[in-house]
């Protein structure tokens, strides 16, 4: 490229950032903070209808918008995919397949016979995960016999005895502890249709090795021990499973600010007779009105919000973008980001119990779970503005990340050391991470906020170094736990390896960047399908899209390198800007459980955009 080009490309990137951050500050609310939808799949439609059906509180102009919705994602194949062009999916298709049939969909239709042929030939309801499974037994087109039992007499067990609560991760536990009411006392409301057409007949074999074996083993106790319990003890364990519940409900209504643990604990509250009009169950319900979206399309129902995260991430955007401290719209975002700082125990505690509080987590309200990641990218945003009232708080985030840190020096995102495999073998546990172990993306985004802060040379960012360097991958990767997938996992630990101090030249980096330049795309963009967790050769592969472009663009820019690589990811952004200034992208890019569930964080496609193009040019003044 020549010097002229150069120039050129220059004056583009630096007219496509000014865009966008004209585009982004538009986005802001009043109070300050950004919030983006977080798009998922239609379960969470599915779902919303079949609680209220549960309550007795479905009515006819939900059911028909959300059911307007959920048509309007079938693909022509009859199906319903977790992310935007990916496979079919089973259990999805059979949620959706259930909510129409709510919505008085004609079985013959085309739509549903279409559907209803792939449920069958993919082995039918029979072969659907656990928690479709224990949908369908609530409404009784499944039987509770034939579902894994997890006893709520598990709230008993100590909190270093393997399989209590708190071994699993704390989405996991907020849905497995009301699931233990519910699969102790089994309550079915029989809807007025069967579902002979998704069943195949055929009932999927059981895992009878190593520890499949014992398990399987296990639960037939377990059935036994249901048809029979002690009586005392199990109401005693209904009881502690409730106040357990009740005592997590955040002040919004939520629970743990995400829609698994929030359905079921209402469903368990409300069979054990907390009625609609208790203030816990009307504090629920009303609650999920805020996580609700109505347009043209219909209504959907978000699965969770990411307030503080969008925010943070809008804050360092243009912070890179070279908006000034002192700015109106930043200190605005950086006020609100302060008051939504977590200052009272939660889970994490049973851990950590001499750890001070303090940091913040994903959403409006979750005050129980703070998290590390929205900590430690909110320390990062916050040295960006000029607020003095928000020294306090980084203060106290510091130190409470220092104490998260798991024994072997990385970081998990809400938890330390939440990494018992164990809970992954039970056969109740079939769908999404049900453990926190410490990742490659949360580790790097620590260690970048704790090397900010002058502790590059801390025992505790060693640590986390030594444990980020340990986890690349022979082709000089990083997996990628939060976001998609080796792209998001590289792209976060290279700028924090080299804040914390390793020299670009290094082996470590050298291969990063290789590894980078060999994935990107002729167009000169990044994309990794959400495919390659589980086909290793979808890895580094897939459509480019804005955020992942980014992502590549911010580790090669933390390596140095002002390459043709780079040059041509920033001529991607800008050739493929709006001209409202964001980017178009459908994919999802967002990783709620790698294999399961997957996001699409909205303003990913402007936030990460806006980074790399303002890093890009500051290295070119």
């Amino acid at each position: 490229m020549t010097t002229t080009d150069v120039s050129g490309l220059t004056g583009a990137a630096a007219a496509a950032a000014e865009a966008a951050r004209d585009h982004l500050l538009r986005l802001q609310s009043p109070e300050g903070w950004w919030k983006g939808e977080l798009e998922t799949n239609v379960t969470m439609d599915a779902e919303d209808l079949l609680l209220r059906q549960f309550l007795g509180i479905r009515s006819d102009a939900e059911t028909a918008e959300a059911a307007r919705w959920i048509r309007s994602q079938q693909r022509p194949d009859g199906t319903w995919a977790n992310f935007h062009g990916g496979p079919p999916d089973l259990s999805t298709t059979i949620e959706a397949y259930v909510a129409l049939r709510l919505a008085r969909d004609p079985v013959d239709a085309d739509h549903m016979r279409r559907a209803a042929g792939y449920v069958r030939e993919s082995g039918g309801i029979e072969a659907g995960r656990v928690f479709t499974r224990i949908w369908l037994a609530l409404f009784g087109l499944w039987s509770w016999d034939d579902l894994p039992v997890m006893p709520p007499e598990l709230m008993f067990l100590p909190n270093r005895f393997p399989l209590n609560v708190y071994d699993w991760g704390c989405w996991a536990r907020q849905t497995i502890v009301p699931l233990t009411v519910l699969g102790s006392l089994r309550p079915v409301r029989a809807l007025p249709f069967d579902l002979p057409e998704l069943r195949s007949g055929v009932r999927p074999a059981k895992d009878e090795r190593g520890w499949g074996r014992f398990f399987t083993g296990l639960d037939r106790v377990l059935h036994v021990y249901q048809r029979r319990p002690v009586g005392p003890l199990r109401r005693a364990a209904v009881r502690r499973a409730a106040d357990w519940i009740i005592a997590r409900q955040e002040a919004d209504g939520c629970w743990g600010g995400i829609q698994p643990p929030w359905v079921y604990s209402l469903m368990a509250l409300y069979e054990l007779g907390y009625g609609l009009d208790h203030p816990v169950i009307k504090r629920g319900l009303d609650g999920l009105d805020r996580f609700t979206i109505r347009d043209e399309r219909g209504r959907r129902l978000e699965a969770c919000q990411s307030p503080v995260w969008d925010t943070v991430l809008a804050i360092n955007a243009l912070g890179d973008a070279g908006v000034p401290p002192a700015d109106p719209a930043l200190r605005r975002a950086a006020a609100w980001v302060v008051d939504e700082e977590v200052r009272g125990l939660g889970d994490w505690a049973v851990r950590r119990p001499d750890v001070p509080p303090g940091g913040w987590a994903f959403e409006f309200d979750n005050d129980v779970y703070p998290d590390t990641d929205d900590t430690a990218e909110a320390i990062l945003a916050l040295r960006k503005v000029d607020l003095p009232e928000a020294e306090q708080p980084i203060q106290r985030a510091i130190r409470w990340l220092e104490g998260m840190a798991s024994r072997d020096g990385g970081y998990g995102a809400f938890d330390a050391d939440n990494t018992r495999e164990l809970c992954t073998k039970l056969p109740f546990c079939d769908f999404g991470a049900v453990i926190d172990p410490p990742s490659a993306d949360v580790t790097a985004h620590v260690v970048e906020a704790l090397a900010g802060e002058g502790r590059a040379e801390s025992r505790t960012v060693k640590r986390a170094v030594v444990w980020l360097l340990k986890a690349q991958e022979a082709d000089g990767s990083w997996f990628g736990r939060w976001g998609a997938n080796h792209v998001y996992g590289t792209g976060s630990v290279v700028p924090a390896l080299v804040a914390a101090g390793v020299p670009a030249h290094k082996p470590p980096i050298r291969r990063a960047v290789e590894w980078l330049e060999a994935h990107q795309n002729p167009d000169g963009g990044w994309g990794e399908d959400l495919r390659s967790y589980e086909d290793p050769a979808w890895i580094g592969r897939g459509e480019s899209t804005a955020s992942q472009t980014a992502w590549a663009l911010l580790a090669l820019l933390a390596a140095g390198e002002r390459s043709h690589a780079v040059d041509a990811g920033v001529r991607w952004l800008v050739d493929h800007q709006r001209p409202d200034g964001t980017w178009d992208e459908d994919q999802f890019t967002g990783t709620g459980f790698p294999g399961d569930f997957y996001i699409n964080y909205h303003l990913y496609r402007l936030v990460f955009p806006i980074s790399a193009l303002g890093r890009y040019l500051g290295g070119s003044r």
